[in-house]
């Protein structure tokens, strides 16, 4: 039985090691978390759809990628997969207030629970995060990591990648995206759907404004 559960884990490892070397130069069509808020929207909507469209990483602003560099991961171009000193700085934050108020996930991290983990919180979901986590960084170089990214993150109410969220906001491509409204859409990333819905909301906004203050020192890969 146990020979049996070995077995399967490590099929299920090297089923997840072939599609990160297939999409080292193929797109990712959806994502697991893509599919799960299809699940949720169709189950209110039968005919519900997922706004989203792929765009390659030289048509995306570049506005939005020091965006969310200075939002999301700020030393995402020198760690190998977690940023250390985050998660200390999350975990002494957190204490302080009591309760979860800030995150140590990296760019890499986050990718990796979107493309292969599902919602539901289990108890192996954090060592199977690492593990995709460094298979992600082992095989891709940043710049693929971050163009992946860029096409899948949520960005509102069925709303996902760059393309979309610049559509759905603002009416214009990816590319035309301004420094305020790459910093806004970068904002809204770690509660897009209530931001969606609360798209002035007082907190937003400060997070906008730090990150427009701060965008120019990003560094890109």
């Amino acid at each position: 039985m146990l020979g049996a559960l070995v077995t399967l884990l490590l099929l299920y490892q090297f089923w997840i090691f072939m599609h990160i070397v297939w999409w080292i130069n193929f797109n990712p069509p959806t994502s697991s978390f893509m599919q799960d808020r299809l699940e949720v929207m169709q189950d209110k909507n039968p005919n519900a759809e997922l706004r989203h469209e792929w765009m390659p990483y030289e048509k995306i602003s570049p506005h939005l990628k020091r965006a969310l560099i200075v939002s999301e991961d700020a030393r995402f171009v020198e760690h190998e997969g977690f940023d250390w000193e985050g998660i200390q700085k999350a975990y002494e934050k957190n204490m302080l207030k009591g309760k979860i108020v800030a995150g140590g996930s990296t760019i890499s991290q986050q990718l990796a629970k979107n493309l292969f983990l599902s919602t539901k919180r289990t108890p192996w979901r954090k060592l199977e995060e690492a593990a995709i986590t460094l298979m992600l960084e082992g095989l891709m170089d940043k710049r693929r990591i971050f163009e992946i990214y860029l096409n899948v993150i949520e960005w509102g109410n069925g709303v996902f990648g760059a393309q979309a969220a610049a559509r759905y906001y603002y009416h214009v491509n990816a590319a035309q995206l301004s420094p305020a409204q790459a910093a806004k859409l970068a904002a809204m990333v770690p509660n897009p759907r209530f931001y969606d819905r609360n798209r002035e909301a007082r907190g937003l906004l400060r997070k906008t404004e730090i990150i427009l203050e701060r965008l120019e020192n990003a560094e890109i890969p």
